[in-house]
């Protein structure tokens, strides 16, 4: 077999049935072995090799498998940076295959020639070039098992072109002695220290669960709410935790940190004597905007995660426990018996209507509760996630590491490819939409069904609102009143376009929205909100 078949049978055979990229000379080989396989392995042509990464990290995540990019040599393979980066602080596990100059040319300026090993070593979990087609499916399988590891996150493999294209023997024996090892300390270890644990928790007389994003990777939301009745204490989310939990459960305080809305629930963050920290690395918009950390000296902390890197890290912890989320959780109450209810959180304050709330609302009304939410970065996303009731199966796709604007298109792809019957929508702001707008020629190209909802406030929102705080409201270069017209561009795209500058115009929008999208017609809303 050549390279490239074996490259695209190692994907078949871990169950990839889809795989985001762009064409170029050096991987055109691979290229050409999708095409012989494309009854079992569909290619999406992206418009930019960024939102293929991004596309492969919206798949991963939405579906909790690994997610697939390609890219060329050079150009092509740099492209990719941001999106691994972006699929790096989120834990979430993508494969980058990107091709290279051929192994003779290596190290010799060539026309495209590109280290992306080198590039890449800091936003990845490992990565690999491979210099010989007899390595190459034993490299493959070892990325699938680093990139699912313990803390998922992303790898990648750059292969030249000469190996892509010269033969080798495929064998189904890959239980190299280094890869039993990688899936033996991929595996959790027995977990330590849950005597310790549930001293901590049996002395709390307020204890209170702090979730991030673990809860999500692990796959531990019927776990969590268990534990919160269980103990009967209220349940704070970060921003990668905001589904994790369900928001109209009585415990439930919401989002916190930069995220959060004003509201009765921080008394409980003051007021706690345990913070029980599960899956969450306690990021700087955790720290320098909720109470449990500025206010809060006595609280003890037990900190359970999955990567031993986070403890300790940004937040001291009186005792922490590192193994699967979904393993140590039900450990935590075993011979504890339930608490009477007595922590009763304090309904959230009705807030006056405003545009954004309303459209999220009626939009989570209309597209029910299975639906996958996906943002971008900036004031909507902010929105999404006071606002969306995210309960039941709902799922929240955004990009809290590294904040990329840009990254909502791309991962809405993504999550739609990977999930085909359920409902994606995507909201977005006018910044971050003109930064990936181009990628609506895959939508319409594949007909995928998305329903994106620009805020159009003609400015970089959030920005601009730092700028009112930190300067005066000199807005230097966060207007944005130029072209184009948002509904004129989708009708360019073939996708139906609406514009709404009033309640009723959105409500009937999103009406007719909704028969389109169940046609597998994508369907873009505008909203003008006030700058």
């Amino acid at each position: 077999m050549l390279g490239a078949e074996i490259v695209a049978d190692r994907l078949i055979a871990h169950g990839v049935d889809t795989v985001f990229g762009y064409p170029g000379a050096a991987i055109l080989s691979v290229y050409e072995a999708l095409w012989w396989r494309k009854e079992k392995i569909r290619h999406i042509l992206v418009s930019h090799e960024q939102h293929a990464a991004h596309a492969a990290d919206g798949y991963a995540r939405s579906r909790g498998t690994v997610g697939v990019c390609l890219a060329t040599s050079g150009p092509g393979a740099t492209n990719l940076l941001t999106g691994i980066a972006t699929a790096a602080l989120d834990s979430s596990p993508v494969l980058a295959i990107t091709a290279n100059v051929a192994t003779t040319a290596l190290g010799k300026d060539s026309f495209q020639e590109i280290d992306i090993v080198g590039l890449t070593m800091p936003i990845v979990k490992h990565s690999w070039l491979v210099k010989t087609v007899d390595e190459l499916a034993f490299v493959i399988e070892e990325a699938f098992i680093v990139a699912q590891a313990r803390r998922p996150g992303p790898v990648l493999i750059d292969i030249p072109y000469d190996v892509l294209e010269s033969e080798g023997t495929m064998t189904n024996n890959l239980e190299t002695a280094r890869i039993k090892r990688l899936r033996t300390n991929s595996s959790v270890e027995r977990v330590r220290g849950i005597e310790e644990a549930q001293a901590l928790i049996v002395k709390a007389a307020r204890p209170l669960i702090y979730a991030g994003g673990g809860i999500i990777r692990a796959q531990a939301q019927a776990e969590l709410l268990s534990l919160a009745e269980h103990l009967d204490a209220p349940v704070a989310l970060s921003l990668m935790g905001t589904a994790a939990f369900p928001r109209s459960h009585r415990l439930c305080l919401g989002t916190i940190g930069l995220m959060a809305q004003p509201s009765p629930q921080e008394a409980f963050l003051r007021e706690a004597d345990l913070i029980i920290a599960l899956g969450t690395r306690f990021s700087d918009r955790t720290l320098r905007h909720n109470p449990f950390n500025k206010n809060n000296k006595t609280a003890k902390i037990l900190h359970c995660d999955s990567d031993d890197a986070e403890i300790n890290k940004n937040i001291r912890a009186d005792l922490s426990l590192v193994a699967d989320l979904k393993t140590i959780i039900p450990l935590l109450t075993q011979q504890i018996p339930p608490r009477a209810a007595q922590h009763v959180p304090a309904p959230f304050p009705e807030e006056p209507d405003n545009v954004p709330r309303t459209v999220i609302t009626q939009c989570a009304q209309k597209i029910g509760n299975n639906a996958i939410v996906v943002t971008d970065v900036g004031q909507h996303q902010l929105w999404t996630i006071q606002y969306y009731p995210f309960d039941g199966n709902t799922q929240c796709v955004t990009s809290g590491g590294l904040g990329t604007m840009g990254f909502g298109l791309g991962a809405a792809i993504g999550a739609q490819c990977a999930n085909p019957h359920r409902p994606v929508v995507l909201f977005t702001g006018d910044g971050s939409f003109r930064m990936n707008c181009a990628e609506l020629a895959t939508v319409a190209a594949y007909q995928i069904p998305i329903l994106i909802i620009v805020f159009n406030n003609h400015a970089l929102g959030l920005v601009k609102t730092w700028q009112d705080i930190r300067y005066e409201g000199r807005y230097s270069e966060t207007i944005l009143k130029r072209p184009p017209d948002f509904v004129k561009l989708s009708a360019a795209y073939q996708i139906p376009g609406f514009r709404a500058d009033t309640e009723s115009a959105y409500i009937r929008a999103l009406d007719a929205a909704m028969p389109l999208l169940n046609n597998h017609t994508a369907v873009l809303i505008e909203v003008l909100v006030e700058s």
